[in-house]
């Protein structure tokens, strides 16, 4: 059975692949993306809500429901704003999104980006690893069908892009050379990622956190995951 899919943060990096594997999946009837601002993609599979306040959804509810599979992929970068925002956006933003799907769907596979470094106790003195940990925790006691919750390191941009800060342009001039030389799970490539968060969507995955490690492992010609 096909199946009906909802996407939040679609304009990000992550967001655009993995919108793009929905609509070029046979796999996918309908995606349904959340979005502020109208885009310029047309598809006969793409359902696109305008919608402002990432707090309520009540005026949109309608959209959440029947709803097999969740990407969730809104964020933003530490830094690019401040602390009580990137926690409004990380944790508030979360929980009103998946609170109303859960209500609306009573069977959806919910695929979360994270980061690695998450903490789940909600105590480290890092900003992103608080917050992160803090959103993961209100997943998990919403008993979704399925959750699950990815952990990537760097992610290294397949395509071009404009990079957020002076830290990400230095960090991807150097990956190549610290993955290969230094430390080989440092990140990945968003293309990995992307796959490997889609099959999760899909097909399941054999853990609740996948860890960078784990994300790396996938193999797009097997259909799974090695490290398992």
């Amino acid at each position: 059975m096909k199946k009906r899919v909802i996407i939040a943060g679609a304009s990000g990096m992550m967001g655009q692949l993995l919108f793009q594997l929905c609509l070029q999946s046979p796999e996918i009837e309908t995606l349904t993306s959340i979005v502020r601002k109208e885009g310029s993609i047309k598809h006969p599979k793409l359902i696109e809500i305008i919608h402002s306040d990432f707090l309520d959804f009540t005026s949109i509810q309608s959209a959440f429901e029947d709803q097999d599979v969740c990407f969730f992929c809104l964020g933003v970068y530490t830094g690019q704003v401040s602390p009580a925002e990137f926690h409004t956006i990380t944790v508030d933003y979360t929980r009103a999104f998946a609170e109303m799907l859960r209500r609306k769907s009573k069977k959806t596979s919910f695929v979360f980006l994270s980061g690695q470094g998450a903490d789940s106790s909600e105590k480290s003195p890092v900003m992103f690893a608080k917050e992160k940990g803090i959103a993961e925790n209100i997943l998990i006691c919403l008993s979704f069908d399925k959750l699950c919750i990815v952990r990537p390191g760097y992610i290294y941009p397949s395509s071009p892009r404009k990079e957020p800060n002076l830290s990400y342009v230095i960090f991807k001039f150097l990956y190549k050379y610290l993955a290969r030389f230094v430390y080989s799970n440092i990140g990945l490539t968003s293309e990995n990622l992307a796959s490997a968060m889609f099959f999760a969507g899909l097909k399941g995955a054999h853990k609740l956190i996948l860890e960078n490690k784990d994300l790396r492992s996938f193999d797009e010609k097997s259909g799974g995951f090695l490290n398992q």
